[in-house]
């Protein structure tokens, strides 16, 4: 009888569907208030996840659910960021 690992799901800020986490990009405010990508899912601190699609990041940076996830004003050089890391398909999932 073998037990099978759960899944840990998130939901994307931009299409708002539940995906499994390794298949997102993450977001991050690390506890002294820095900004980040963690493509790893590992690094410490509040974590806001996104699908590695450009639709869900306009959507997401449209109605500034990232920001509102983390708490913080979210600098363009994020969204520059992640928009970079989509074009080049980054997102190595985990």
């Amino acid at each position: 009888m073998s037990v099978q690992k759960k899944i840990p799901v998130r939901q994307c800020l931009g299409c708002r569907e539940g995906k499994p986490k390794r298949e997102l990009i993450r977001v991050v405010r690390a506890p002294d208030g820095s900004l980040s990508l963690d493509f790893k899912g590992k690094a410490p601190g509040r974590g806001a996840y996104i699908c590695p699609e450009l639709a869900c990041l306009k959507r997401a940076r449209k109605s500034g659910a990232i920001a509102r996830a983390l708490g913080v004003t979210i600098p363009e050089s994020i969204y520059d960021a992640l928009e970079a890391a989509m074009e080049k398909g980054e997102n190595d999932g985990g």
